[in-house]
């Protein structure tokens, strides 16, 4: 019995050294695997997925990855200093990443790059854009920004008591927060108080709303309901404008503007505004909220929207930022010189500065770059950056709202600019690639 027994242990001792041995075998795996996974990531961030080249002039490369790949294009010359070789339509060109190299496009065209790492695994493919080499005037100013909808906005779906003192909710599954209301019976809806007025005389018959959500262009049926006054309504919440205070990025040599480095979102739905109509406005800015951890400052500006003070149209709110026409008084100003582009590949982290104004016209204030996103999800956080300047932590405690498109240069050319705060740290923030806002 005791030999029996011991043997019995042996084999239970042996049995759980075994299940010890392949728990470490399979977590030594999962660790390698884990590393191999990272470096792979952190190599595909090493590289963007689009990167732009200024037409006519020798642009350096030098993302230090050990990736190599074929650059193809359609019709356009593009040469390599490391090599006399000219790609051709059908042809192309090997691009060595681990090392620095020199490329430049002799006219504006689109390429792709097909890239592996250490020429075997497959990395990613990049888009290789050829631009005409512009020059734009920073600007920094304070604008007052107000935008109408195309459409109504919906941005709340809810009950209200009805004619009997029930609560009633007809918009429910009907409309969705986000979606915009275009038409009622075929007849367009340009503002609340149109769509209002239509749901308030429909005597309550069904109505045909056209909607726009998302993508998608819908016809939804839903039927007023009576409330306690007699007042036929939908239960729902709508917006047709938005106003706020922000700062001009750029204006090119056709007059145009560039802003925010963001879009304008609704408020409530955190939706990208569809815009039918914009208009800058001259605004002064009257005070400023102080930034602290955790509390973002702001920058309190009034406007008032008169055609005297009209600065511009805006024609564009996408996610890169607001686009118009400014006008000639506006273009024409001469505080700022013309600068050549900085695209993501030329920044380097350290000195640079940014263009604001505080109430008493622009300054430029001093900030360091302390991280660039060559890769991000977030188009408007490629660039990281802390204020430095004393004189603007003392007044505003770093970042503060309304100041988001400030410009931000470094050697000379002008880079991207400001779009959010660091919450919990108001002296840093996130920049966005000028380029970005350049393929609105």
């Amino acid at each position: 019995m005791n030999t029996h027994l011991a043997g019995s242990l042996k084999e239970a001792e042996n049995s759980r050294i075994w299940i010890y041995k392949k728990i470490l075998y399979v977590m030594l795996i999962v660790g390698v695997l884990s590393v191999m996974l990272s470096i792979y990531y952190f190599m595909w961030l090493s590289v963007p997925s689009t990167i732009m080249l200024k037409v006519g002039m020798d642009q350096e490369l030098n993302f230090k990855v050990p990736a190599s790949g074929e650059l193809y294009k359609e019709a356009v010359e593009v040469s390599g200093t490391a090599s006399t070789n000219k790609v051709r339509e059908g042809g192309s060109l090997h691009i060595d990443l681990g090392r620095p190299v020199t490329l430049k496009a002799n006219q504006i065209d689109q390429y792709k790059l097909q890239l592996k790492l250490f020429g075997i695994i497959p990395l990613k493919e990049v888009d290789v854009e050829v631009i005409q080499d512009i020059q734009l005037k920073p600007s920094g100013i304070p604008i007052g920004i107000y935008v109408k909808t195309q459409g109504v906005l919906v941005v709340g779906i809810g009950e209200f008591e009805g004619e009997g003192g029930q609560s009633v909710n007809p918009g429910k599954h009907v409309f969705q927060v986000g979606d915009y209301i275009l038409e009622i019976n075929d007849d367009e809806v340009e503002s609340k108080k149109e769509l209002i007025e239509k749901i308030k005389y429909s005597e309550g018959q069904e109505l045909v709303f056209k909607v726009q959500r998302g993508d998608m262009l819908l016809d939804v049926k839903a039927r007023p309901e009576l409330n306690q006054n007699g007042e036929y309504k939908m239960g729902i919440w709508v917006r047709d404008n938005a106003q706020g205070v922000g700062t001009m990025t750029y204006i090119d040599e056709n007059g145009c503007f560039g802003a925010l480095g963001h879009g304008i979102n609704d408020v409530d739905t955190s939706t990208l505004m569809t815009l039918k109509a914009g208009t800058l406005y001259h605004t002064e800015i009257i005070g400023i909220t102080r930034g602290a951890s955790g509390s973002p400052g702001e920058l309190t500006g009034y406007i008032e929207y008169d055609d005297s003070n009209v600065m511009g149209d805006i024609t564009d709110n996408t996610a890169r930022g607001i686009f118009g026409v400014c006008i000639p008084e506006i273009a024409d100003d001469d505080t700022y010189d013309y600068l050549p582009l900085g695209l993501k590949q030329e920044i380097k982290k350290g000195p640079a500065q940014i263009i604001c104004s505080l109430g008493n016209g622009t300054r430029v204030y001093d900030v360091e770059i302390t991280d660039i996103n060559l890769e991000n999800d977030n188009i408007n956080r490629g660039i990281v950056l802390k204020i430095t300047d004393p004189d603007l932590l003392t007044v505003t405690g770093g970042i503060v709202q309304g100041m988001s498109g400030s410009p931000i240069i470094q050697d000379d050319k002008l880079v991207g600019a400001v779009t959010h705060v660091l919450v919990q740290d108001p002296t840093k923030g996130y920049g966005i690639f000028i380029e970005e806002m350049l393929v609105h």
